[in-house]
């Protein structure tokens, strides 16, 4: 069994644009602070929660398969930790203001062994759609990864069909590079990607208030 009753640091997301890059979070990942909504590391008492919101066919639609039982959550969660420990995967659970356990999670995986390059992706439980808590999560583990563990460009893979999580995206500020064609398998059937980034450079230009009333 893995403890998750360490003490950890909260770090609220005005840290935008001030870099601090550091291998602490291999110790323990922060909790992240944003407007509705906390992100800290996923505990094993998160499995059951993660099971009922993340397996409903609305929410699994579009990603790789998640696990089919409670255990089989567990375990991915232990997995977690020791990627994290490694230094070479950062996942965080979505719990808004108000709710106990998890109700999603963001996932950052190296690309490169400078953690320079990383992919990126989400899911989150359908009650909590169109709440803002998506938009408050995503700013929150970007500027993570860009000022906390020094990644300079995260790339999303999307399926064409993911009307909402491309608009997402796009709300956001990443930039749609282009479509990864028969890139993603479920269910036996391969669909169409499309790829999209964010550079550490220009997110916290775009992110800059003078930027978001353009924006």
């Amino acid at each position: 069994m893995i403890d998750t009753t360490k003490r950890v640091q909260t770090v609220p997301l005005r840290s935008i644009g001030r870099p601090v890059v550091s291998t602490e979070w291999r110790a323990s990942l922060p909790v992240l602070q944003a407007a509705g909504v906390t992100l800290r590391e996923l505990r094993l008492t998160d499995a059951a929660a993660l099971l009922r919101v993340l397996s409903t066919g609305e929410v699994s639609r579009f990603i790789s398969p998640p696990p089919t039982t409670v255990a089989g959550f567990e375990r991915f969660i232990e997995w977690t930790h020791r990627e994290r420990a490694a230094g070479r995967y950062v996942c965080f659970g979505i719990v808004p203001n108000g709710v106990d356990q998890a109700v999603g999670l963001f996932q950052v995986r190296q690309l490169n062994s400078s953690f320079e390059t990383a992919e990126w992706g989400f899911a989150l439980g359908s009650s909590f759609w169109g709440t803002g808590v998506f938009v408050e999560s995503a700013r929150a583990v970007i500027a993570f990864a860009f000022d906390t563990v020094g990644t300079q460009r995260l790339e999303a893979r999307s399926c064409v069909q993911n009307v909402r999580g491309n608009g997402a995206l796009r709300k956001i500020g990443a930039t749609r590079e282009g479509v990864l064609r028969k890139s993603f398998l479920r269910n036996g059937e391969f669909h169409d990607q499309v790829l999209w980034s964010l550079v550490a450079s220009e997110w916290r230009e775009w992110m800059t208030p003078s930027s978001a009333i353009s924006h």
